[in-house]
Parts: C-alpha cells; sequence; structure tokens
C-alpha cells in the first residue's frame, strides 16, 4: 500500500512517488518518466496507451486514436461515446483505461501498489463555470476511484510545480508559478522558503490561483486553421457569390478532441454535397479523403510537430504527403506568433489577474518558475515575463515538476 502523485495532462502524463529519498517520477514507458496521454484501440476494442497508441495509428493500424483526453472534463463530450469497431466505448471509459494502465505500470516499476493519489488539476476546468468545475473535478474522482484508488485527493497543478520549486529554494521568496500545459494555463503566487516547507498546513502561503482554458493544444488548433485547413477548403468560397464552405467541419478536424467525430458515413456524404458546390472542389477532395480514410490526427500531429520544430529552431516544413503527393506548408516562427498571438495575449493577463488577487505589486515578486511545455514558445514566455521585469526567471522541468511536486504532497497528506 503506497501514495502517489499523479499529473493526468492534456498532452502528458506523469506519476510520482514518494522515497525515502525524495520523490521519484516512475518510468512509465520504454523508460521514459513522461507517457503521452493518447489510447488507440484496436478493431477488438483492446487498448494501448502513450507513445505505443501514437505509432499503431501512424503505422496504419485499423483502430481508433484518441488523444487531449483531459479536455473533455467539464464539457458534455465526457458523456458521449465514440465508435470502435462494432461497439462504442464511453469517454469516461477511455480516461479510466488510460489512468489504470498508467497506474499498473508504475505498480509494476516501483514494486508497491499504489491505494493512494494526490491528482493535480488545473485552477479551472472551465472557465467561468464553478458547477462545471466541480462536476469535472468529480468525475476524475470517480475514474480515478474506477481505476483502482482507494483514496482520491486533489492539489492545483501551480501549486504542486511550487512544492518541486521549493526544494531548491535557499531563502523565503515570493514566486509567481507558471504551469502552461496542452490545455490550460494556471499561475500561482506562494510565499516559499526552506522554514516554511516544513510548516503542516502551507494554506497561508497561497496568497493567489488563477488560469484560462488555454494550452498547447489551442496553439496546436489555432496553426492548423491559419495554415492547414485552407489546403483542405477552409474560407474557400462556394459557387453562390457571398457564402463560403460550412467550417463547422474545420473546426472539428483542428481540435484534438472532436476528431473522431467527423469519422462518420453521414460527414463524407455531407461534405460531397457541399464539394458539388464549391469554387474550388479540389480542396474538398483533400478534406473527404482525410476523413474517408481517417487521417484526422495524421494532421494534428504534422501540426503539433511543426509547432515544436518552430519553437526549437525557428523554422519548419509541415509535410502532408498523405493527403496529397507534393501536399507541404512552409513555416516560420513570424507565422506561428501571428495565427497565436491573442492566445498569448490571454494567458498573460492572467498574471495581472494573479497581482490583484495577491494584493503585491510586479515588483514585489522576486521569482518566476516556468513549467510546461508550452513555455518553450518564444512570445508566450516574452508576454508572461514582461509582466513581471525584474524577477529572476526559473526554468522547471518542463514535464516532470508538477508529478514531482504531487509526490511531495502525497507524502505529506499520507505519510
Amino acid at each position: 500500500m503506497a501514495a502517489c502523485g499523479l499529473d493526468f495532462g492534456t498532452s502528458n502524463t506523469t506519476l510520482g512517488v514518494p522515497t525515502g529519498q525524495g520523490p521519484v517520477l516512475a518510468a512509465l514507458e520504454d523508460g521514459r518518466d513522461t507517457v503521452p496521454s493518447a489510447v488507440f484501440y484496436d478493431r477488438a476494442g483492446h487498448p494501448r496507451i502513450g507513445r505505443a497508441a501514437v505509432r499503431a495509428y501512424v503505422e496504419g493500424e485499423d483502430g481508433r486514436l484518441m488523444r487531449a483526453l483531459k479536455s473533455v472534463l467539464g464539457t458534455a463530450l465526457l458523456d458521449e461515446s465514440t465508435a470502435v469497431g462494432r461497439r462504442r466505448i464511453p469517454f469516461r471509459a477511455v480516461i479510466g483505461d488510460f489512468i489504470a494502465t498508467v497506474k499498473a505500470r508504475a505498480e509494476a516499476e516501483r514494486k508497491a501498489e499504489l491505494t493512494q493519489v494526490v491528482m493535480g488539476r488545473p485552477v479551472f476546468f472551465v472557465d467561468e463555470d464553478p458547477a462545471g468545475n466541480a462536476r469535472a473535478q468529480e468525475a476524475l474522482e470517480e475514474i480515478a476511484r474506477g481505476a483502482g484508488f482507494a483514496d482520491v485527493t486533489f492539489q492545483f497543478e501551480p501549486i504542486a510545480a511550487a512544492l518541486d520549486y521549493e526544494q531548491q529554494v535557499g531563502h523565503e521568496e515570493l514566486a509567481l508559478i507558471a504551469d502552461i500545459g496542452g490545455g490550460t494555463s494556471d499561475f500561482s503566487i506562494v510565499r516559499l522558503g526552506p522554514d516554511r516547507r516544513r510548516l503542516p498546513d502551507r494554506a497561508g502561503d497561497i496568497l493567489a490561483n488563477d488560469g484560462v482554458r488555454i494550452g498547447g493544444t489551442d496553439f496546436d488548433r489555432q496553426l492548423s486553421l491559419g495554415v492547414v485547413m485552407p489546403l483542405l477548403g477552409y474560407r474557400t468560397p462556394m459557387k453562390q457569390p457571398g457564402r463560403d464552405v460550412p467550417s463547422a467541419y474545420y473546426f472539428d478536424l483542428a481540435t484534438w478532441s472532436a476528431i473522431n467525430r467527423l469519422y462518420t458515413p453521414k460527414t463524407v456524404r455531407e461534405i460531397i454535397e457541399v464539394r458539388r458546390d464549391a469554387a474550388e472542389p479540389a480542396r474538398l477532395e483533400r478534406l473527404i479523403k482525410v476523413i474517408e480514410e481517417q487521417r484526422g490526427h495524421t494532421l494534428a500531429i504534422a501540426t503539433e510537430g511543426a509547432k515544436i520544430a518552430l519553437a526549437e529552431e525557428g523554422e519548419a516544413r509541415l509535410d502532408l504527403q498523405e493527403v496529397e503527393a507534393g501536399l507541404e506548408a512552409a513555416l516560420d516562427r513570424d507565422g506561428l506568433e501571428s495565427h497565436t498571438a491573442t492566445l498569448a495575449e490571454r494567458i498573460a493577463r492572467r498574471v495581472d489577474v494573479c497581482l490583484q488577487q495577491a494584493g503585491v505589486p510586479a515588483e514585489r515578486i522576486d521569482a518566476v518558475f516556468l513549467t510546461g511545455g508550452s513555455t518553450r514558445l518564444a512570445h508566450v514566455r516574452a508576454a508572461i515575463l514582461a509582466c513581471l521585469p525584474a524577477a529572476r526567471v526559473v526554468e522547471g522541468d518542463t514535464f516532470g515538476s508538477v508529478g514531482t511536486g504531487l509526490a511531495l504532497e502525497a507524502a505529506r497528506r499520507f505519510a
């Protein structure tokens, strides 16, 4: 019987376990301590998770891939199901299969049964909807219990990241924790220090919590709508003057959690009808092929890869060979920023909200601790840091800080 901290993320998941030498992240796939939050069901309904799930899809195995699973929490989609072969699997069960597999892998690696868990949660699952947030946490708790955890508690993800950062703090300071993940951007202002981490109750050290439901998958979506979807007919005209091709198909195709709903004969029939009256029918042919061959996730994976390349190298080439021979799109960092500037600005505005909540001026913040994959985007970082120009910038473990902090919290709560 043991405790753990589970960071079930929109894009990636980690699980931390307290030990006598400090928290350790369990190896969850191929010796790595992160596992992509993805599930692939073959036609018989057998699940695979993580990189193996993505690989099965990319290699053309017959089945159904789902990613960004966390984003359905707090939405009506959680109570829907998706078709896999001749059966339908509820999204609750999909998340349950994923969490149960992560739990089993961590137990095998640590050689201990994990019955107690502190789960990370965003400040807001759903913006400006307290009832929706409560339902999302209740649903996640129910799913975690169904996966085999007997005791389930929660901690805000930026607070967990703060606990990880505090392990390296040598004196008392006021820090803003920025956790910019795949589905949400969360901020906390926390009083930290070597003496404070021994306190049994840290509630008084948390001065502010705020967040917004914007994360890496939203940047993928805007990049897809700006660069990829126009090649498939998005915002192209119909033959009838003053009308464009209906946009709903493209919004679903650019949204990780909505892609599967397009894979129906009814959708294909509708788009064939649209193609007849489209001014550029060849682009609609590409859209039909993507949906008929269930290659929507291929486009999403390519777009996400281009975004990461742009963040790291400044330029990228989107290879769309599977849609049409020779089809590609060249991208640079300026293009990424032009398509997603509004998202970066909306994220940064939450810093000012946190400062107001805490009742402290920007110059009082000693350090900004950055964690989460989307902090790698230069314009996102710049927008956040511009709010706190005097603060010291501290780089966290991009994907592991929250899981490590949750393990520290699990040690405290379940000691």
